[in-house]
């Protein structure tokens, strides 16, 4: 199994996940999203791994714009 941590540097989770792995001495590989960020194929498998693009999704969050954009464009990607 190949395991990908997408996330950044300075993020509390990110790193939480980070020492999870290392305490187990499990491998990784850590991707920043803020330096390579993700490739349509990624994305794609990590959305269909977690049910849909919808349940990667937070609807309360606070940048309305940015989550209507997301949508807008992962529906225009399944026509």
């Amino acid at each position: 199994m190949n395991i990908q941590i997408f996330g950044t540097k300075k993020c509390n989770d990110t790193k939480k996940a980070e020492r999870f792995f290392k305490e187990r001495g499990i491998k990784y590989q850590f991707i920043d999203m803020k330096e390579k960020g993700m490739s349509k194929g990624e994305l794609t498998s990590v959305a269909q791994t977690n049910g849909g693009i919808e349940n990667m999704l937070d609807p309360s969050t606070k940048d309305k714009d940015t989550l209507a954009l997301i949508k807008y464009i992962a529906d225009e990607d399944n026509t």
